[in-house]
């Protein structure tokens, strides 16, 4: 096994590290604050429901509506 193969495997067990470390911290804070996520929600359920009662009358503004819903979880 070449220097440079030991070199690409190590970046990629450091990579999947990093990746399950924040997942981990993710789902920790997620356990730790139900509320928060409880709202987020309520919230992204809400845009919903306006994007569905618009959509006949204002389809761009539904599909807007929408996408902040999707958004929702990730600020």
């Amino acid at each position: 096994m070449s220097g440079r193969d030991r070199s690409s495997r190590s970046r990629t067990w450091q990579g999947a590290f990093k990746a399950f470390a924040h997942e981990a911290g993710m789902l920790l804070d997620a356990l730790l604050s139900p509320g928060r996520i409880i709202e987020e929600v309520e919230e992204m359920r809400a845009l919903y429901q306006r994007a569905n009662r618009i959509e006949a009358t204002d389809p761009h503004r539904a599909a807007v509506l929408r996408w902040h819903a999707s958004r929702v979880g990730l600020r």
